[in-house]
């Protein structure tokens, strides 16, 4: 069945809302104060950013479940993607990021205000290299949305795996960020990072401390390279 451009929005949109509740969602779960997960670990965001991807994927994925402006640049690049298209779908993208992190305030705000960590207040919202290196989180942004995007090019490939594609590619998120999301966080996503961002910067929280953006334009180059790297590698070679 063929969806239209309204329709395919609209997955985009919730898709992405749904990413941010679901991954971002588990970081507040671990690190804000005084919550029923706080302290659970690594493990638990791992898993909540699985979730956040590979729900999505199930439950849109028949539409349209981009829900990365790096992966929708990366197939326009490759001609996968109409380029009309791509500002509508990078747009509603940051808006689901944006509403989806509205709502995660509004869960945990009694939690937010319990904290007085600048650091664990930031951390439910956006990305920050942890060695404060702009370069390490260029290679370990890039590099992981490489994987992130080769992969699920490779996984959308083979008709035998559209039945469990949105579970597989939500192990491949969890297994990014178990392995590669000690660094940075990681967004891997620039709407995932920017939409939040922009909600700690504006959004009147009880303790807050700074919005880093100094680093914040490299979740959004770093994933976009390492995205069309990816796609227009896997279309020299398999296609």
């Amino acid at each position: 069945m063929d969806f239209g451009l309204t329709e395919r929005l609209f997955a985009e949109f919730f898709g992405t809302m749904f990413l941010v509740i679901l991954g971002n969602g588990a970081v507040a779960n671990t690190e804000l104060k005084n919550t029923k997960g706080t302290h659970t670990g690594w493990l638990n965001i791992a898993f909540g950013y699985g979730a956040g991807v590979g729900i999505p994927a199930m439950a849109f994925g028949q539409i349209s479940a981009h829900i990365n402006p790096a992966f929708t640049l990366g197939l326009a690049t490759v001609n996968d993607f109409p380029w009309a298209e791509v500002i509508p779908y990078i747009s509603v993208q940051l808006m689901g990021a944006i509403v989806g992190q509205i709502i995660l305030v509004w869960m945990y705000k009694p939690y937010f205000d319990a904290t007085r960590d600048v650091d664990a207040i930031f951390a439910p919202f956006a990305t920050n290299d942890a060695a404060n290196s702009r370069l390490n989180g260029m290679i370990n942004e890039g590099f992981g949305t490489f994987v992130l995007v080769f992969a699920a090019m490779a996984i959308g490939a083979v008709p035998e795996y559209k039945p469990v594609a949105g579970l597989t590619l939500g192990i491949l998120v969890a297994s990014l960020v178990t392995s590669m999301g000690g660094a940075t966080g990681p967004a891997l996503n620039p709407a995932r990072d920017l939409g939040p961002r922009l909600v700690h910067a504006f959004y009147p929280l009880k303790y807050k401390g700074s919005s880093h953006w100094s680093y914040a334009l490299v979740p959004i180059i770093a994933p976009i390279m390492g995205a069309i790297v990816a796609t227009v590698l896997y279309t020299m070679i398999f296609k």
